[in-house]
């Protein structure tokens, strides 16, 4: 029964105290430990004192302290949560925070974020202060090293509070009973008649400049060290030698150090004071400067300490988020901030946030989340993915806006790896096959069959037989330049998924058809894709039971570590960005500049354009894709260098060219009857391949001949032209030359309903008879220059037997 009243009351702190923290011994009557607050995994930090080996004064000082810093509440003092007292121990429990001394002595020696960090350490100080001193009324009378500590934000926070008291004018200074602290009493402690002088901020300040030399020299040894002004920046010279004056009433007021050092070239007018300033008055700034504030950020966001963005900075900026209306332009420093946060809370503090934002209606935010994908998708569960995101993220394929569109067709490269089976091999591919088929924007139809090539390791293998040959050849029939080019390159960057069978029977007949391509680029890529299927059906040829190595992936789901679309990177076109793409021929590099200025949309800020890489597949080289924008029908605007997978294929050479959209068919070379296909469910991809096969159509009037170098282009624009139609409007039925009919002279290739057989080839003509046929014309050239040339002899003699001078005006033959 007894045993009830003599328990420890520290049991009932709800606080579990652990090891202790060294930095404070002989500066301060508290030993300080870290702890973690009991049922939750909170770090808090606990102050100890001992009752029973400290002194009665030095207990008196610490219940002082309690009760002061209870009554203390400023954002850069330390924050109080909670005490304790018992027979053996005094406890003080405040937020998580280490002494300054050992903070500092983590950081870098020297160095930008450095010097950003302690001027904002300073301000914090300057700050808390001002407001006991002007705000309070009251003198710290403790100010220096060891009574400053830093919380997990970064931030500098004020303790050491024993010695508070009123700021009375004239009034004596306060014992400090540890010795160790004497040497930061100002010079007129000693001397009685200077005390007369003393303000309220006198003292403080004092103390202010000694912190401010230990926080660039460390610890002082004594006083007679505050001379030495070596490691003092120069901006904050002429200020710490007022702090540290002899006469009391010469020292400045805290308010007017902030004052003078917040100036344009003053000490605490720098990128992260400016950054914390704005984000504690985020609620009261407008919209206008909040998203010059957000765009800016980013870039300054390396030079900033990492604690300080993970616990100061971000934090904030998902309450301006949720709370306020900091809008989509927030996205972008928040995700790149997002990456310093451990996995759980990751998905504690931004998940949430990205979901909600993929709910908004706004497109701007749209635009930046796609944008932004790379940085967080990583994060995301797939059952968040499937659920909640990709059910938003597919109306983006529908949307009017060719930004949006554009922009949802790259992020599948994305969401591919998390994506279930329905969601990507029929929802994705339905989306996918009407863009690629219908889409007006050349770009969105290049970069679906980009898109389409770098997801091909995750669709399912059946549904990959399926589609992958009949997408890449109706891009390889697009009138649109970079399109053609992409159907080619993605054939050579997937080929492990083809067997030898359809690479003989339907790839290289497809191919062969874009050897007259009237584009280099595209004819010098068909040329090495070509070289390299031959190469791998050579070596079958020669060694059968190399076919099983060859087709391994074709009828696997987990592709091997020679797929070559697995690291298929960059895109071909960004299809609605207002800038420029080039290319270079082999022996022209830049002759002259065409520019033509169409209407673009301008409802939706400009995406800037993606950065390609190359990289290797499994036969021979192959190209990396760098083309020039588009003009006519379909409007490009943004051509990268793009990288493609495969093994052995080298490098196209690239030249400054121009790339002129073919025009439109002739009415005669539509076919009304053609069905359109609004999407590819996984039946219809297997007849993608079965429509028509049309030429590339005549290059426009500004192309320069094959033989020349391509002239460099220069677009200003985002949408097509008025009166332009999309790829599926165009007729692929059978069309000669004359555009009637759509059979291509010099290949014979058609189409049929079964696909590439031998029976639908068109045969060529005889070679002997088109022999005798070239030696006839030559025959016929040849009489007609003799008969010129007898002509004109007839003419001269005529000229000599006349005589005489020829007569002004007279017409000379």
């Amino acid at each position: 029964m007894w045993s009830f009243f003599s328990r420890d009351p520290s049991k009932d702190f709800p606080y579990e105290i652990s090891e202790p923290v060294p930095g404070l011994e002989a500066t301060s009557v508290w030993t300080l430990h870290k702890a973690k607050k009991k049922g939750a995994n909170e770090d808090v930090s606990v102050f100890v004192f001992d009752v029973r080996n400290g002194s009665e004064t030095q207990f008196e000082v610490a219940k002082a302290a309690v009760k002061r810093l209870k009554t203390l509440r400023h954002p850069s003092i330390l924050t109080y949560l909670d005490s304790l007292e018992s027979d053996k121990a005094l406890y003080l429990a405040t937020e998580y925070v280490v002494p300054l001394q050992n903070h500092l002595a983590e950081l870098s020696k020297d160095g930008q974020q450095r010097e950003l960090y302690l001027a904002w350490g300073i301000f914090q100080i300057t700050r808390a202060l001002s407001f006991l001193n002007n705000d309070g009324n009251l003198r710290h009378n403790n100010v220096c090293l060891p009574s400053v500590f830093v919380n997990m934000a970064g931030e500098w926070k004020l303790g050491g509070v024993e010695y508070v008291a009123g700021a009375t004018e004239g009034t004596g200074l306060p014992i400090k009973i540890l010795p160790a602290l004497e040497k930061y009493d100002p010079p007129e402690k000693a001397d009685p008649s200077k005390q007369r002088h003393i303000t309220k901020c006198s003292t403080d300040m004092w103390g202010l400049g000694c912190l401010i030399w230990e926080a660039f020299n460390g610890p002082l040894p004594q006083q007679s060290a505050l001379r030495d002004l070596e490691n003092i920046p120069k901006q904050l010279s002429t200020a710490y030698c007022e702090l540290v004056g002899a006469n009391p009433a010469s020292r400045p007021n805290p308010a007017d150090i902030i004052t003078r050092c917040r100036k344009v070239g003053g000490y605490f007018k720098n990128d992260l004071v400016d950054t914390l300033l704005f984000l504690e008055e985020i609620q009261i700034k407008d919209k206008s400067e909040k998203n010059r504030f957000f765009m800016s950020l980013p870039p300054q966001l390396d030079n900033f300490p990492e604690n300080v963005c993970k616990h100061k900075i971000l934090p904030q900026l998902i309450t301006a988020f949720e709370y306020g209306d900091a809008g989509s332009a927030v996205l972008m420093p928040m995700f790149k901030l997002g990456r310093l946060l451990e996995e759980a809370e990751y998905q504690r503090k931004i998940v949430p946030c990205v979901v909600k934002l993929f709910a908004s209606t706004d497109r701007a935010t749209r635009i930046r989340l796609l944008q932004q994908l790379d940085h967080f998708i990583g994060h995301l569960q797939a059952v968040t993915v499937n659920d909640q995101i990709f059910p938003q993220i597919v109306n983006g394929f529908m949307d009017t806006n060719p930004t949006i569109r554009e922009q949802t067709v790259k992020s599948v490269v994305h969401l591919a790896p998390k994506l279930n089976y329905n969601n990507l091999n029929v929802e994705v591919l339905r989306h996918f096959a009407r863009l690629q088929a219908k889409d007006d924007q050349g770009g969105i139809r290049t970069n679906t069959t980009v898109c389409l090539g770098k997801i091909a390791q995750h669709l399912h293998p059946q549904i990959r037989q399926k589609v992958l040959i009949s997408a890449f050849i109706r891009a390889m029939r697009d009138p649109f330049p970079p399109a053609r080019s992409a159907g080619v390159l993605a054939l050579a960057a997937t080929q492990q998924y083809f067997l030898l069978s359809e690479v003989a029977t339907r790839i290289l007949p497809a191919l062969c058809q874009l050897t007259v391509d009237p584009e280099k680029s595209v004819r010098d890529g068909v040329f090495r894709t070509i070289k390299g299927f031959l190469g791998k059906l050579e070596k079958v040829s020669e060694d059968p039971s190399l076919r099983e190595s060859m087709e391994a992936d074709v009828h696997t789901a987990t592709p091997s570590l020679s797929n070559a679309a697995a690291t298929w990177a960059g895109w071909a076109v960004t299809a609605v960005t207002a800038k420029f793409y080039r290319s270079q021929s082999d022996t022209v590099k830049s002759t002259s500049m065409v520019s033509r200025v169409l209407s673009k949309p301008g409802s939706l800020e400009q995406p800037s354009s993606s950065s390609i890489s190359t990289t290797t597949s499994s036969v021979t080289s192959m190209t990396s894709l760098e083309q020039e924008e588009s003009r006519g029908a379909d409007s490009v605007s943004d051509y990268d260098e793009n990288n493609w997978d495969g093994d052995n294929w080298g490098e196209m050479e690239t030249g400054q060219s121009t790339v002129s959209e073919p025009r439109s068919p002739t009415p005669a070379a539509r076919n009304p009857d053609r069905k359109g296909t609004d999407g590819w469910d996984t039946e219809e991809w297997g007849s993608l391949d079965e429509e028509p096969i049309s030429p590339p159509p005549a290059p426009s009037s500004e192309l320069s001949s094959p033989g020349e170098g391509w002239i460099h282009t220069e677009f200003t624009t985002t949408a097509e032209s008025p009166g332009t139609r999309s790829v599926g409007s165009y007729s692929w039925g059978d069309a000669k030359e004359d555009g009637s009919s759509l059979t291509t002279r010099g290949t014979g290739l058609t189409k049929s309903q079964s696909g590439w057989e031998e029976s639908e080839w068109e045969p060529l003509e005889d070679v002997s008879n088109s022999t005798s046929r070239l030696e006839e014309a030559r025959k016929k050239r040849e009489e007609k220059k003799l008969q010129r040339q007898k002509e004109l002899e007839a003419r001269r003699a005529t000229r000599v037997v006349s005589g005489g001078p020829m007569k002004l005006g007279a017409k000379k033959l």
